[in-house]
């Protein structure tokens, strides 16, 4: 089982994203995706996207809203991975060139154009939505095989 976090530094207008392009053997090679990565032992959930974050990005998130989990059997042929995801709607800092690939500020209603795994596709409205959620996609060769959700009370902070 591997654990991990993706996360979402969004403002008003954009998200940041990070196109997979630096690293040999990378099995996001090619694809944008959000930032983060695996939990070092020990770690919880916010401590390991606060970290990548810091990592991958320069930035140091100064909020953290917990969106939600999404579970991916056997995704990289050998591990279950369990991926907590975040979105980051304040933070402090400059981008640095992250070690992961480019980083680039997307229009919040672009992301859906980009070269994403196709269950980003599905989850992506999920993760801006007023729900949390849980999630597992099934791949197979590279494509969405099954997926099932399910979305849990309200992400309301004045009704919570």
């Amino acid at each position: 089982m591997q654990l991990a976090t993706l996360l979402y530094v969004r403002t008003d207008t954009h998200t940041l994203m990070l196109l997979r392009n630096k690293k040999r053997h990378d099995l996001h090679a090619g694809r944008w995706n959000g930032l983060g990565g695996k939990f070092e032992p020990g770690e919880m959930p916010e401590e390991c996207a606060r970290r990548e974050l810091l990592e991958e990005s320069g930035l140091h998130a100064e909020e953290l809203e917990w969106r939600g989990l999404l579970t991916f059997p056997l995704f990289d042929g050998i591990k279950d991975w369990y991926v907590h995801v975040f979105v980051i709607p304040r933070f402090t800092g400059e981008l640095i060139d992250s070690p992961e690939g480019e980083l680039a500020w997307i229009e919040n209603d672009a992301l859906l154009d980009l070269n994403l795994w196709p269950g980003d596709r599905h989850f992506l409205p999920w993760v801006f939505g007023d729900r949390f959620f849980s999630a597992r996609f099934n791949y197979l060769d590279g494509e969405v095989e099954s997926y099932h959700r399910v979305f849990y009370g309200s992400l309301d902070k004045e009704n919570a």
